[in-house]
């Protein structure tokens, strides 16, 4: 039996690491023409900024692959044949599969703005994009971020290390406002303007100016404002990479239609990490999920359907994020809304000094949410609340246990707990 792996990043991996644990002598191939072996993609940006190595961010040592009978094939898929079973490649004729997992991960989004193909216009998602920021970066003085998110921080904490001005575009009120509460949106405003960033809120790209030789030289905005950059990053998020499906017989909405068990319409043929879109039955909405862990536990259910263990269902669990917005660490745990529900208590602890901030949401007793800013948290304390369905006195009386900052950080615990008992008295 032969598995062909199409893509090396997280979800690819863990179901070739699974699939090799539950089937010793399947051959498996895992082809990416992006790099010879697997990297961290979280750590692009500590690569850019010199924190880390790019062989610092491979998680395996270059032998393990052989070790663990995983062959590795850089090349590019330029086709798949659902019919013949076949994946034709761009530098190799073809290669036969009996099994095959489209692992191809997103791109970022663009929309059709005039100019956004000019030298000096791309987007942060992979190895080829942090080579090309390389060039895009020498020489430049100013920058434009097109849009908000995780993504967009980082691709402007990237460019301020290297004395690069960049200003950010945002159409919402507030920064990810579209994910975040309106507090915990508003500290990330000022934290961003604190760091001598610019910031454009209720503002759209228009258009990317030519310099005339095919190269930026500025933006437009939408209210006719001129803004002077020789790099523009393109972070309006990521959409499914399903160029190879679309072409194929493989059914695609946003992205590659699966099952439970992520399979696709074909048999033999499944799609799992950020490509795949879950079918839900009845009127709710599928289900894209384009983080990293999700990516890793998709995979691994991924490669488990694909060596036929019986009864291989995807459970997503509890919601769970974590990020940095520049020297701002945020967590988050179970699905909390931009906008409370009505049937939801939201109560909301913040620091004078905007640097710490917490949210705890409940709902019928039971605590359903919680968001954490500038503060450490444990993971497994805070999902087991959730899971648990713990009253929010049982989550005060055990606040001190879930943080996890270093001995001689400041602690508020104390006074977390009696703004929410005032609050709840009131």
């Amino acid at each position: 039996m032969h598995v062909a792996i199409i893509g090396n990043g997280v979800t690819g991996v863990s179901a070739a690491i699974r699939i090799r644990q539950l089937q010793p002598d399947w051959k498996i191939t895992m082809i990416s023409g992006e790099s010879d072996y697997h990297y961290s993609r979280p750590a692009l940006m500590y690569i850019f900024m010199g924190h880390m190595r790019y062989q610092d961010t491979k998680p395996y040592e270059n032998s393990f692959w052989e070790l663990n009978k995983i062959d590795l094939l850089r090349d590019w898929v330029t086709e798949i044949d659902t019919q013949n079973k076949q994946l034709k490649l761009h530098k190799n004729s073809s290669l036969n599969f009996d099994k095959l997992l489209i692992a191809t991960g997103s791109k970022s989004n663009k929309f059709g703005w005039p100019g956004q193909d000019l030298d000096g216009v791309q987007g942060l998602y992979d190895l080829m994009d942090l080579k090309l920021l390389y060039e895009n970066c020498k020489g430049a003085k100013n920058a434009v971020i097109v849009g908000g998110g995780l993504i967009g921080v980082e691709f402007a904490e990237m460019l301020h290390s290297r004395n690069i001005h960049p200003t950010f575009l945002v159409r919402e009120k507030s920064y990810w406002n579209n994910v975040l509460p309106k507090e915990e949106s508003e500290m990330v405003n000022k934290l961003i303007r604190k760091q001598g960033l610019g910031l454009k809120l209720e503002t759209e790209l228009k258009e990317i100016v030519d310099n005339g030789n095919g190269r930026v030289k500025g933006v437009i905005t939408d209210k006719d404002e001129f803004i002077d950059c020789e790099v523009v990053g393109l972070t309006a998020g990521v959409s499914p990479n399903i160029d190879l499906a679309k072409e194929s017989s493989i059914n695609t909405g946003k992205g590659i239609l699966v099952d439970w068990g992520f399979r696709t319409n074909e048999t033999d043929i499944f799609a799992a990490g950020d490509c795949a879109e879950i079918i839900k039955e009845g009127e709710e909405r599928n289900l894209l999920q384009q983080v990293w862990y999700t990516g890793k536990m998709q995979g691994k259910v991924a490669g488990e359907s694909i060596s036929g263990l019986e009864n291989t269902t995807y459970d997503p669990g509890i919601w769970y994020n974590s990020a940095k917005f520049l020297d701002l660490e945020y967590q988050t745990y179970g699905m909390i809304m931009p906008k409370a529900k009505d049937s939801e208590e939201h109560l909301f602890w913040e620091h004078e000094n905007n640097l710490h901030a917490i949210r705890i949401v409940t709902e019928n007793g039971s605590v359903t949410g919680i968001n954490v800013m500038g503060l450490r948290y444990k993971h497994k304390v805070c999902e087991s609340w959730i899971r648990e369905k713990r009253s929010l006195e049982y989550v005060f009386d055990n606040l001190k246990e879930a943080n996890f900052d270093p001995e001689f950080y400041t602690r508020f615990e104390e006074d977390i707990i009696r703004k929410f008992k005032k609050e709840q008295a009131a």
